[in-house]
Formats: structure tokens, sequence, C-alpha cells
């Protein structure tokens, strides 16, 4: 398994912090057990997923308690049933009954994500089209679950206000008008994609002329979406944006635009059912 980088860079820091504030000074429950029992343990899902975060439940018992041994049945992105196991652990009893919580809080959570990502990308298989996520994440798990979307069959937009532009109405009005906007940006950094909202074909228009790489259709209709693809002819990548819901996913996803972005995908996911039973 080999984590992206982003991902990867604030791992240690994101699972040091959640151990700390779980364990505090000390789990004292777990220091009613001796320290020389050992134990295993038997991680299962309570319902059918798309599993992730394998990276940071290892991350936990690295930090934790390192002589625990994880045995994966189940890889990052691959799916389960109800009631199937996905991983076990064995050593230390008090180990294990201490990093429970927090390993399997980041698994429900990530894998949560992902499975809601895949029922998304299910619905428009076939058509081409790339589902976006959106920076509504939450804060502090950015870059876990911007890689919890991958593993759900979805694809990343800019990971933050940094490495993309993304030029909406008031840029805009700051700026004067869009072509000032997208030339300003092309002037300051002209290695980084520059992509702009825009509410009507005549902005759409406005937006290719002024030489946008990637173009957001704020809430068109399907109608204007059609529209708006012929019109680019190919000349930028269009991204449909608002009013995405499992009705309307397919019949947009038809109309031809490359991406579609969904803030649902990391914002409105349930975490998965998850159970540890130690035995």
């Amino acid at each position: 398994m080999t984590l992206p980088t982003y991902a990867q860079q604030d791992l240690t820091l994101t699972v040091t912090r959640a151990l700390e504030e779980d364990i505090g000074d000390g789990d004292i429950t777990a220091q009613l057990i001796p320290a020389y029992q050992t134990a295993k343990a038997t991680i299962i899902t309570r319902e059918d997923a798309t599993v992730c975060g394998q990276a940071w439940v290892e991350e936990v018992f690295k930090q934790l308690d390192p002589s625990v041994d994880i045995n994966w049945h189940i890889c990052d992105g691959e799916q389960v049933k109800a009631n199937q196991a996905i991983f076990e652990l064995q050593g230390s009893a008090r180990s294990l009954l201490t990093g429970e919580r927090t390993a399997l809080n980041f698994l429900q959570l990530l894998s949560g994500t992902a499975t809601t990502c895949r029922h998304y990308a299910d619905i428009v298989a076939g058509t081409g089209v790339k589902l976006l996520d959106t920076r509504k994440t939450i804060p502090g798990l950015r870059n876990a679950q911007k890689y919890a979307v991958t593993q759900g069959g979805c694809f990343n937009h800019r990971l933050g206000l940094y490495d993309a532009f993304l030029i909406k109405e008031n840029h805009i009005a700051a700026c004067g008008d869009i072509k000032n906007a997208i030339s300003t940006a092309k002037q300051q950094a002209p290695e980084k994609p520059v992509e702009v909202e825009v509410e009507s074909l005549e902005e759409l228009r406005q937006t290719l002329d002024a030489g946008a790489d990637i173009i957001m259709l704020d809430n068109f209709t399907l109608e204007m979406m059609r529209e708006g693809v012929d019109v680019t002819a190919g000349k930028a990548k269009l991204e449909a944006s608002g009013g995405v819901t499992d009705q309307t996913l397919r019949p947009i996803a038809e109309t031809k635009v490359d991406y579609i972005s969904i803030g649902a995908l990391t914002k409105d996911c349930k975490a998965v059912d998850l159970s540890m039973r130690i035995y």
C-alpha cells in the first residue's frame, strides 16, 4: 500500500493528535488488565462498505505499541459485505483496547467516505465523466478524506487554495472582469490551472475567449450544459456543479461534461458501522 504524497505528509501528526485527545494522561480502564495479558481481536463490518484507512490504523498501533501484529484481510478500495472480517489484531490486551476507538474512528470515517464515493461512481459508470470532490471536508482530515475519495472511484479537485485557481463571482468583481482575472492568474502562476465559475452561456463564452483551462458551470440546466459542451468544443474542460443528486447525476454526466463536482462526497458521508471482537 503506497499513499499519495499529500496523504502521507500529515498522517503521523493526525494520528498523534487523535491518540492524545482520547488517551490524555492514560487509559485508566485498560490499567485494570494485567500488563502481561495478551489477546486477539477481529474487526468486522456490520454493513456493506468500501474499505479505506489501512495506513491510519497501522499508524495508531505503531505509535501506541509497535509489537501489536496486524493481519489484513481486505485492502483499501476493496468492497466488503456485512459481518465480513476486515483485519485481526494480536498483542497486549491493554494496547488493543486502548487503540481500538482511535483506529476504528479513522477506519469508519474513511470507509464511509469511500463508500459514498463508490455509490456515486457506480451511478455514472460508462459515461466517461470524472466525479470530483470539493473543499467541504472535515477540518484537520482533508488529506485523509481526499485519499478516501480516490479509493471509492472518484477524483480529487484541488487540495486547497494553493494548488489551482478557482475564480468565482466575487473574485471577478474585485479584479474588474473575467478577462483581467484570468490574465492576472496566468501571470502570477503560469504553471497552475485556472478555473472560472460561470452562471450563464454568455459568461462561458467570455471565459473561453479569455483562455481559462477549466470552466465550472454553476447550476446550469441540462439544456444549457449540452449547449455549453457544443460551444466549448474541447477548448477547455467543463465541470458541472450545483443541484447534483442521485436522480440528476446520470443525466448531467450524459451531457458530456468532463467533470461533476459533488460536495456530498466528503461532506455528507456516514461512518461505516464497525465492531471489534476481542478474545
